[in-house]
């Protein structure tokens, strides 16, 4: 490695160590100079995006759709994510994206979203699990699931078990995770995944449910492997969304000249849907184009035999058996138990 590029990944090691830079605005900007980003390989790829009707999913269409992708935007509200599809034409006017009715929190909806999809007979290339929520108080969803793990952990986790014969279809294929930094405070609670038995406190619950997102992503790398899917999960970075501000008042007011904009925070997301070299790291946890530590502290370490645990207990909880997934090398399709 030459000076110049030693130097950079000093410093790109810096500000990933020093939070508050790192995962702001200036730690983007800084980045952009040191950080290679290579070519994208999306043209007439299909890309299909949680979450994806405001905030950093809306921003990743445009990315996507730019970069000649076919974008299946994935919204709860269609009248909502008309007005969005509408502004994702006027940033990529070539693009024809396309609406998907699906409530992530709501399993019944994952199914029959997957299931229609299925039936179409396409392929995917890509599926961006973004959507996420981090609610006021404790709430539950009609099929009695607590609501930040239903739509961070649980539907994420079903509609790519659903989604493995079109993503394999489509091999290589990649499924990108969307995390959080927060996730490094967070230890993954295997007898509680649901933080029942504790008090609510929103941010805890949140971090707890990107924790899990991170191990899973580990573990359904390993039992993709060979089978021509990748999984990376990524932390966008510290974003101003409408997500952020409703979810975290206060931060936002605080943090608000220091916060990335929505398409800075998209921009590792779509780079590991298209860039060669992002799927020589399956499994790996991203932020600003690099692979990072998915633990800064020894008391957030979860072993292998736990992510494996973990994988079987969230499919359980999804309806799925999870022997029916396979392992490395098997293409068989979900099952329902």
């Amino acid at each position: 490695m030459d000076p110049r590029g030693r130097l950079g990944s000093l410093a790109d090691r810096v500000l990933d160590w020093t939070v508050l830079p790192g995962y702001s605005r200036v730690g983007y900007a800084l980045r952009e100079k040191i950080v290679t980003r290579g070519p994208l390989e999306l043209d007439g790829r299909r890309v299909m995006l949680t979450g994806a009707g405001s905030g950093i999913g809306e921003a990743a269409c445009v990315q996507l759709a730019r970069a000649g992708a076919q974008v299946l935007m994935v919204v709860r509200d269609l009248e909502k994510g008309e007005r969005s599809r509408r502004r994702v034409v006027a940033g990529a006017p070539r693009a024809e994206p396309e609406l998907v009715r699906c409530d992530v929190s709501d399993l019944a909806s994952v199914r029959d979203a997957a299931a229609a999809f299925l039936d179409s007979g396409r392929s995917i290339d890509v599926l961006i699990n973004n959507a996420g929520v981090l609610p006021a108080g404790r709430r539950h969803t009609a099929e009695g699931f607590e609501l930040t793990f239903a739509t961070n952990v649980l539907g994420p986790f079903l509609l790519t078990a659903s989604l493995l014969p079109a993503l394999e279809a489509a091999a290589p294929a990649r499924v990108v995770n969307v995390s959080s930094g927060g996730m490094y405070t967070a230890r993954i609670d295997l007898d509680d995944l649901q933080l029942e038995r504790r008090e609510f406190d929103g941010a805890r619950f949140y971090a707890h449910t990107k924790r899990i997102e991170v191990a899973l992503s580990e573990e359904w790398s390993r039992r993709l492997a060979g089978r021509g899917v990748a999984v990376h999960s990524v932390h966008p970075g510290w974003v101003a969304t409408p997500g952020v501000a409703a979810s975290l008042p206060r931060f936002a007011k605080l943090m608000r000249p220091l916060l990335r904009d929505a398409d800075a925070g998209a921009d590792t997301i779509v780079w590991l849907a298209g860039s060669p070299s992002a799927a020589e790291n399956a499994g790996a946890f991203w932020h600003d184009r690099r692979p990072r530590p998915k633990h800064r502290v020894p008391w957030t370490r979860e072993n292998a035999a736990e992510r494996a645990i973990l994988f079987d207990r969230c499919a359980k909880l999804c309806g799925i058996d999870p022997a029916a997934i396979g392992g490395p090398g098997n293409r068989s399709r979900p099952r329902r138990v």
